[in-house]
């Protein structure tokens, strides 16, 4: 694949947050999008070599159709899932770290169908990159595209930098390939790489840094995550 052209198995991904309040209780919300395929013991694992030259990105609910090591295709998916928090009045500000939840119901491997991921709690993250020989080099990168700032609809706003996540799964040990980290707001940040013919996933535990008392309302954003190959 042309690091100016996706491969047709490639899907785009992108993520949202958003808070929601009524004068006694703010609530935050993160969506991601992305696209799936394999793993070894954190999660990563080799994959057979062999065109055509592909990139698979999932974040989230995907659009894999069956699974990797049976035989199964890439395929897109335009859902958009969310990570949210409900803060209640008496909690807002305090210094704790809310965790936070998603709404996709995807927990298990694109790759052989483990459950990896405990939903809510978890979101999964998880692709390939395939190459049609094995002289080439240099890994594909998974970037996170994060505004500055979640808004609500008075035009109050809340840092990015204030959502954070933790990474590991379900039979996980040693380093994650997307490891835990913080978002950059306004800024385009790495959060994983897979290398050549290689399948890695993680599971990925957000939560809300609980530091400011922001204006009551429901605020929302958008990350967009992107699979790159050299």
């Amino acid at each position: 694949m042309s690091p100016l052209r996706r491969d047709p198995y490639q899907r785009l991904g992108g993520a949202v947050l958003h808070n929601t309040s009524r004068l006694a209780r703010h609530v935050l919300c993160a969506v991601l999008l992305a696209s799936a395929s394999e793993t070894v013991c954190p999660f990563t694992i080799t994959i057979s070599n062999g065109p055509p030259r592909t990139v698979y990105l999932q974040v989230g609910v995907g659009g894999f159709i069956g699974y990797y090591n049976a035989g199964g295709t890439p395929g897109n998916n335009a859902t958009v899932n969310q990570e949210s928090v409900s803060v209640a009045a008496a909690a807002v500000g305090n210094a704790t770290a809310q965790a936070m939840t998603t709404d996709s119901t995807v927990g298990a491997s694109s790759y052989d169908g483990f459950v990896r991921c405990n939903v809510p709690a978890q979101l999964y993250i998880g692709g390939f990159y395939r190459t049609p020989g094995l002289g080439a080099t240099g890994s594909a990168t998974v970037t996170a595209t994060v505004p500055a700032a979640l808004v609500d609809a008075g035009g109050d706003t809340l840092s990015f930098a204030r959502i954070s996540w933790t990474s590991g799964g379900n039979g996980d040990s040693g380093a994650e390939p997307f490891p835990a980290g913080t978002f950059s707001a306004g800024a385009v940040q790495t959060v994983g790489t897979i290398g050549q013919n290689q399948w890695a996933e993680s599971c990925w535990t957000f939560s809300y840094g609980n530091t400011t008392i922001p204006a009551a309302g429901t605020y929302t954003g958008r990350a967009l995550y992107t699979l790159t190959a050299p």
